[in-house]
């Protein structure tokens, strides 16, 4: 007897006739989600195969998959670098794959769609392939694509987690600025003050924070039943007072935990029940079980360990009293910055603190190293802004104003996601800034630190602590900076902390923002060992699905008219005759970049060529816009720009682009939009040129085209 979830006799992988069904994603839903669409509706065109691909792009899903299209359908293949819902999918077979799978080896996947298991509900089953990243639902796979499920959830965890810290981080900033009094216990807002209420809702949000991380760490792992574990452990993970440690294990705890509850949660899916207790499995007894497992080991096995970490250290700490001023300060500034709240980090400082009133200059040289992590990593996003993605740009000013206010915390968020560059960076500013404090014998009276504290007057030696913190801050923001550009930018490939892999931006995600061309190479969310961030690439949303007819083009005249579509209207009018240009003078990027912002400037429509150049390379340094297949797509948002313009033209050599695949750029686009204009209408042209060029009998056509109404000819079939 056939399985329904079996193909029909006689259909195979190369035919004849299998209904299959993809769907395809990644982090900013652009470029590399149209690129994989279509490549697998090609794929299983060429095989004889019929495919509908649905893309969850970053302007929403289209081609959306319906009940019929699942219910005749024989197999199905995800394609994607973040998570897809899989419930409407149960008995069928499902095959889940990096995005990356889909654009380079979309053949392969139709072959394997056919032996992949059966997807029964809840995350087990879901296949994947071979060098496929994991289902999200169906644990970690080995090498290389089994990072990327581990960086995905690592970026997931810290994108839901930004919002407290910047919340939570800023409420107790005013309310300390506003209400706060300086006193021998530190700066302290008066219990009957409406700034109490204030602080005490800020303080709501940044304990929340480490739940939120660890929690949906888990859920990217083992969705849903995961999520409870998850917040529940972290939680426990940031209350030291709950395993006799006087402090917790901070963000790092939360990072264990979240791993921790995700895989035990997928580790708990696979043992097999009676079908009776299958619908009580992901709501009451998965998150029972591994909720009450992984509290009880953190309590009674990680806990005890955290709690002597913690009295060793202070007794170590204790024993350095009377040594070198410039040592002790080295010391107290690497730990205040390691763990930014955790137990290293709450070592350090509850060991100055509980000298203020004997010897404030050990309490000077933590209150210098205690603000220089949020700003080390505020100024970094400020001096390289290309390297972050939106999200982590915000995050960065936050930061800036949380360690004014000597709020350690705000860096947690980019040493989240990128632990093996940012916390190294962060100790190094944080021991620069105390071996300052400490040789110049800061003091500081109140357990507090940051710049505040100076300005409410409880410091000794003003200037000197702030040139302490200032030099901190500088050597943290330009480390960070070097530590991102060793990697290329966004790219981070340290080892992970807690069994983490160092993430490559925050992607981070995070967000973040690197190149197409480095998600081309590898999946966007590389794991730990070569991470890559997410952000705003040469990824589009667009608007075309896979399978719709495309309108053939013939110019004529002047005006290049194609079946009613004319050149002006090409890519609703952006790309005209004016803005089409047959070759290239250039041979290097940077000139062909600059001689492309010239042809659309003759259009009238950019008002500062010289800036468009400036953003064209600021893109650029994020990473490379070199598609591969001898595609360039070069793009900028600013306000130089009047109004969304896009050019073209062919490099009859080719130009060095550092594309994936190692083909020099021979087919140049330039897309120019303003501010205001960079979301859907800048992401809709993406889209449609990364879909359409694609295909390679489109692309040979445009390189051969005779003249430039030929070109538009050919470039008329966009649509």
């Amino acid at each position: 007897m056939t399985s329904p979830a079996d193909p029909p006799n006689g259909a195979g992988a190369s035919g004849p006739g299998l209904k299959l069904l993809a769907v395809t994603a990644c982090p900013t839903g652009i470029a590399h989600t149209y690129m994989a669409a279509e490549k697998l509706a090609q794929a299983a065109e060429s095989l004889g195969h019929s495919m509908k691909v649905e893309t969850q792009g970053s302007i929403g899903a289209e081609n959306v998959l319906s009940d019929n299209d699942v219910r005749e359908a024989d197999g199905i293949i995800i394609a994607a670098d973040k998570d897809v819902d899989r419930s409407r999918f149960v008995g069928k077979r499902v095959l889940v794959v990096g995005v990356a799978d889909g654009i380079h080896r979309p053949q392969r996947l139709i072959e394997q769609v056919l032996d992949a298991p059966v997807y029964e509900g809840d995350g087990s089953g879901a296949g994947r392939g071979a060098s496929g990243a994991a289902a999200s639902g169906g644990g970690g796979g080995g090498g290389g694509k089994g990072r990327s499920v581990t960086y995905k959830a690592l970026m997931n965890g810290v994108s839901y987690m930004i919002p407290f810290v910047v919340v939570g981080g800023l409420l107790i900033a005013v309310s300390l600025a506003l209400g706060g009094d300086t006193t021998s216990k530190g700066i302290v807002i008066p219990d009957d003050s409406f700034w109490k209420t204030v602080n005490d809702i800020g303080s709501i949000g940044f304990e929340l924070m480490i739940p939120a991380l660890s929690g949906y760490i888990a859920y990217a792992i083992a969705d849903r039943p995961a999520l409870v574990p998850g917040m529940v452990g972290g939680w426990i993970a940031a209350h030291g007072e709950l395993y006799d440690s006087e402090a917790g294990a901070g963000f790092i705890g939360a990072i264990v935990t979240g791993f921790l509850a995700g895989y035990l949660v997928l580790w708990i899916k696979r043992v097999k029940v009676p079908k009776f207790v299958q619908p009580i499995m992901p709501i009451i007894v998965i998150p029972i079980v591994a909720t009450s497992a992984l509290g009880l080991f953190f309590i009674y096995v990680l806990g005890e360990p955290i709690s002597w970490v913690f009295e060793q250290l202070t007794d170590w700490l204790g024993g350095l009293t009377g040594t070198s001023a410039a040592v002790l300060g080295i010391i107290l500034g690497l730990m205040i910055a390691f763990d930014m709240g955790g137990p290293v980090n709450k070592t350090a400082f509850l060991f100055g603190a509980g000298l203020v009133s004997k010897n404030p200059e050990v309490m000077g040289a933590c209150a210098a190293a205690i603000p220089v992590p949020p700003l080390g990593q505020g100024l970094a996003t400020l001096l390289r802004r290309r390297m972050f993605d939106d999200q982590e740009r915000e995050t960065g000013l936050a930061a800036l104003f949380m360690g004014f206010f000597g709020i350690t915390e705000g860096a947690i968020p980019f040493a989240a996601a990128r632990p093996a560059r940012v916390i190294p960076a962060n100790m190094v500013g944080g021991a620069v800034a105390g071996a300052i404090a400490g040789v110049a014998s800061v003091e500081d009276n109140v357990p507090h630190g940051g710049p505040i504290v100076a300005v409410l007057g409880a410091v000794g030696g003003v200037p000197m602590f702030f040139v302490a913190v200032v030099v901190g801050t500088a050597v943290t923001a330009l480390v960070t900076i070097g530590l991102m550009s060793v990697g290329g930018g966004a790219v981070d490939s340290g080892a992970a902390v807690g069994g983490v892999g160092a993430a490559g931006g925050a992607g981070a995600a995070a967000g973040g923002s690197s190149g197409a061309a480095s998600r081309a190479a590898e999946p966007v969310l590389a794991g730990v060992g070569g991470g890559e961030r997410t952000g705003d690439v040469g990824d589009a949303a667009g608007a075309r699905t896979a399978g719709v007819p495309q309108t053939v083009a013939a110019g004529t005249g002047g005006t290049a008219e194609v079946e009613a579509v004319s050149a002006g209207q090409v890519l609703s009018g952006y790309l005209t005759e004016q803005t089409v240009k047959e070759w290239l003078a250039a041979d290097g990027k940077d000139a062909a970049i600059r001689e492309m912002a010239e042809l659309l400037a003759a259009t009238g429509k950019v008002a500062d060529a010289e800036e468009l150049v400036r953003a064209a390379f600021a893109r650029e340094d994020q990473g490379t816009t070199g598609l591969g297949e001898e595609i360039a797509i070069p793009h900028a948002k600013t306000d130089a720009v009047t109004a969304p313009v896009v050019g073209f033209a062919r490099s009859p050599e080719g130009i060095e682009w550092g594309a994936p695949d190692g083909t020099k750029a021979r087919l140049v686009f330039m897309i120019a939009v303003p501010e205001a204009d960079a979301g859907d209408e800048h992401l809709r042209i993406l889209a449609l040129l990364s879909r359409k060029l694609m295909a390679e009998e489109f692309r040979e056509r445009l390189l051969g085209a005779g003249d430039v109404e030929g070109i538009l000819g050919v470039l008329g079939e966009i649509e």
